[in-house]
């Protein structure tokens, strides 16, 4: 084990966010931080997209009709969202995107300089603005630019594999190079999580392979979660991870399972459906009875046994008649598009060509073969519970992006990037004022630091790949947006048992799986206290959002003023902290602000 220097503030993760909370950090003042990092070219922010990625502020331009006070209550009106976060969103959006703009993301503008936008989900305003389908991409590019042009020290194939702590504060974190497997400690006061959501916790999943989560870490280390029962689903292709969302499904493609023996079936009537999942991606029970209904048939056929297939090269059975038999809104769109005519791939061709174009890129030709699809997790909107400093339950660690549980149950499109850059600049904020304030005394000498020992003993057989794929796999079965509350308690039972005795019945055969068995202890730690949220917020509520509760009594709608609260595998209610009131008298405003510009701005001499 190799003690290493010690730093003030460690960010772990080089993603948009955290990039963003280090250069934050670094123009405060604050020069003795660090960022660890399993793989610089890893994660969510550089390597997902869609058909138009959406970043989601405060209206700029001059018909957006918007403030501040609005854009907080339309995000705290999602539901279990914490009020004063909502606040503090839709006022630090603009600053957060000026930055962003000014550091060479090309959000558009029309001749005039305005930001113009357009609607989003779940947005009464024209909020959201573009770059193209890769913005996060974009922006995480951006940061990183500013934080190298900075000489920010950013160490490369470290894999956090635990936080310390002395009576709830952070003292430190243990980590594994991935590269040749040697163990490393560094001491600090502050960490900031910026590690994205749990990718890892399901097999069906549109979150990049590069993207696991660390979610476990902040659990182990006793911080209290947010909302973990509250994610987002979507179809999405497997063999090439993507959303099919927007012209995917508006140019109608035909739906087919196949099975074991290779026998194929044509199982949705319904093509009007089909097309509204363009507009309707994510799973939502209030659409049981409409779009989401393509969902559940695709993942009953999954159920099943069989393989389901998006196929553009015929048209579907509804078209047999020709496109008269469409709706209203389905022939008008397509008409609109000047695709009223051919196959769902010529129409496809006709309407959006990259989108064809991107497959090829990745090795599927949409011309001759079917997209493989099923339902998967695409966004977690729980996480971590931080408080409007987006700090957690344990003192000096800082939790940003997805790995915070700051969005609710119903969140605008895009407004994940948003809080992403938002929380890492209020958490700088707050690192910068209390360290400030006081004496700077850490707790570099913490006794549980020095003289950690890796629990893994190597063995000659290797079953921790078995034990992952059987979360995995059982999550998407049982725990994703159709929910068992029998099956998920068994599986929280079983997912308890295997934790308590982990280092002695998972085992790797050599140290190069010792970062594979890391992060298996680590989704184990995730899994139990997401289940633990599930099966509490369907007991309580049953179906909502992103969740059908199958074994519960109807449906429990949106329930603003709770959020459910959960520490290790044990879950509450709290109720939701309301939207602050606003504004105030200009004279004591100025007069707080330059208090906390003196605790906060580094001081010209």
């Amino acid at each position: 084990m190799t003690v290493n220097e010690s730093y003030e503030t460690i960010v772990i993760g080089t993603g948009c966010a955290g990039y963003n909370a280090a250069d934050w950090l670094y123009d405060l003042g604050h020069k003795n931080i660090a960022i660890l990092t399993e793989g610089e070219k890893m994660g969510t922010s550089r390597n997902t997209g869609s058909d138009k990625q959406t970043y989601y502020k405060l209206s700029l331009t001059s018909d957006g009709g918007d403030s501040v006070r609005e854009m907080a209550e339309t995000l705290f009106a999602g539901g279990a969202m914490h009020g004063d976060t909502a606040l503090i969103e839709a006022a630090c959006s603009v600053k957060s995107f000026i930055k962003l703009a000014l550091l060479g993301v090309p959000f558009p503008t029309n001749e005039y300089g305005e930001y113009v936008g357009y609607k989003t989900d779940h947005d009464p305003k024209q909020r959201a603005t573009s770059c193209g389908p890769m913005t996060s991409k974009l922006m995480t590019e951006a940061l990183e630019r500013t934080v190298k042009s900075k000489k920010i020290p950013v160490i490369d194939n470290k894999q956090v594999i635990k936080l310390f702590t002395d009576d709830n504060r952070i003292t430190g974190l243990a980590a594994i190079d991935t590269n040749d497997f040697t163990y490393h400690v560094y001491h600090c006061d502050n960490i900031i999580l910026a590690t994205g959501g749990p990718a890892g916790l399901y097999a069906h999943s549109v979150y990049p392979e590069s993207q696991t989560g660390a979610t476990g870490l902040a659990l182990e280390a006793g911080a209290e979660a947010q909302n973990l029962c509250e994610w987002q689903y979507g179809l999405a292709s497997v063999k090439f991870r993507w959303n099919v969302s927007g012209t995917y499904q508006q140019v109608l493609p035909r739906y087919i399972s196949v099975d074991a023996n290779g026998n194929e079936h044509e199982f949705l009537a319904d093509i009007n459906m089909v097309f509204l999942k363009g507009y309707q991606w994510p799973f939502d029970i209030r659409k049981i009875e409409g779009s989401s209904s393509v969902d559940i048939a695709v993942h009953k056929e999954i159920s099943q046994g069989k393989r389901v297939f998006m196929d553009f090269r015929s048209n579907p059975r509804g078209l047999e008649q020709g496109f008269n038999s469409l709706n209203t809104e389905t022939r008008q769109y397509l008409q609109n598009s000047g695709a009223l005519f051919g196959t769902p791939i010529e129409r496809l061709a006709k309407m959006n060509p990259a989108a064809i174009e991107l497959y090829g890129n990745n090795g599927i030709d949409l011309w001759k073969e079917p997209l493989e699809a099923a339902v998967c997790a695409q966004h977690c909107n729980g996480g971590i519970a931080v408080n409007a400093n987006w700090e957690s339950s344990v003192k000096g660690l800082y939790v940003i992006g997805e790995a915070a549980g700051t969005h609710g149950i119903y969140r605008p499109g895009g407004s994940a990037l948003n809080a992403g850059q938002a929380g890492g600049m209020r958490a700088a904020e707050h690192i910068a004022r209390k360290v400030k304030s006081r004496e700077h005394t850490n707790a570099f000498k913490a006794a549980n630091t020095l003289h950690w020992t890796s629990p893994v003993k190597l063995s000659s057989i290797s079953n921790v790949k078995e034990k992952r794929f059987d979360i995995q796999h059982k999550m998407s079965q049982h725990a994703v947006f159709i929910r068992n509350i029998g099956r998920m308690k068994e599986m929280r039972t079983e997912a308890a048992r295997i934790k308590e005795c982990f280092w002695q019945e998972v085992t790797v055969k050599d140290k190069t799986e010792l970062p594979f068995i890391y992060k298996s202890y680590d989704l184990l730690v995730t899994q139990i206290a997401v289940l633990s949220a599930m099966i509490f917020s369907a007991e309580a509520i049953g179906s909502r959002g992103s969740c059908y509760a199958e074994d519960t009594n109807g449906i429990g709608g949106v329930n603003g003023k709770d959020v459910v609260i959960t520490q290790h595998d044990i879950s509450r209610f709290e109720p939701a902290r309301p939207v602050p009131s606003s504004g105030g008298w200009f004279e004591t405003v100025w007069r707080d602000f330059e208090e906390r510009r003196r605790l906060t701005v580094p001081q010209t001499p």
